[in-house]
């Protein structure tokens, strides 16, 4: 009897729906498309079509799959943190979320601002042939500033993009840590996950 209560795992890993990993992995998966395509547009002249419209439509994805995504977040909340998770690396990790959700926001909206300036009210093109309809009566030279603005929060994006994958990086093969095991596929060998709200 005492054996079989030994063979059997003792606190598993309360981890992500398998909803709320499909989020994650999508939204991975678009926003580094989405950087590649953004570097691939180059800074001199206007960006060239069809990249230029693939760059718009993805964007708008993300920012609709974002909306999605922190909808199931707030009504689902997700599983606890490891107990012996520092206090520090569980307050890093939630203003992590917190400004990727920020960011996953604020970038398509600061794109479709700056397109609007340089498009003066005309719609823009995205893939497929859709005219997305753009904001009139924002002056042009206002284009340049959240062109830059999209830009500096785009670096932004990427430093926190370094920095989650470094501490899952970190969980998983130094620290060892359960704090891996919340993502679906990336518990350490012999853990026993069992699927949370979130």
């Amino acid at each position: 009897m005492a054996s079989a209560a030994a063979a059997e795992p003792q606190n598993p890993i309360s981890r992500y729906s398998n909803v709320a990993a499909t989020f994650h992995w999508l939204t991975a998966l678009f926003v580094v498309f989405q950087i590649w395509l953004g570097f691939s547009l180059g800074e001199d002249g206007p960006p060239a079509e069809p990249a230029f419209s693939w760059h718009k439509t993805i964007g708008a994805l993300i920012l609709l799959l974002t909306f999605a995504r922190l909808t199931y977040r707030l009504t689902n909340p997700p599983p606890p943190f490891p107990d012996d998770l520092p206090k520090w690396e569980r307050v890093a990790a939630v203003w992590n979320h917190r400004l990727f959700y920020l960011l996953l926001i604020g970038l398509p909206v600061g794109g479709y601002l700056a397109v609007s300036a340089f498009s003066q009210g005309k719609p823009t093109p995205l893939v497929g042939g859709i005219m997305l309809p753009t904001i009139p009566g924002i002056p042009k030279e206002y284009g340049e500033i959240f062109g830059g603005l999209h830009g500096a929060a785009a670096w932004a994006l990427i430093v926190l993009l370094v920095v989650h994958a470094g501490a899952a990086l970190k969980h998983r093969f130094i620290d060892k840590s359960p704090a891996s095991g919340r993502m679906p596929g990336l518990a350490l060998p012999g853990e026993e996950t069992v699927v949370g709200q979130g």
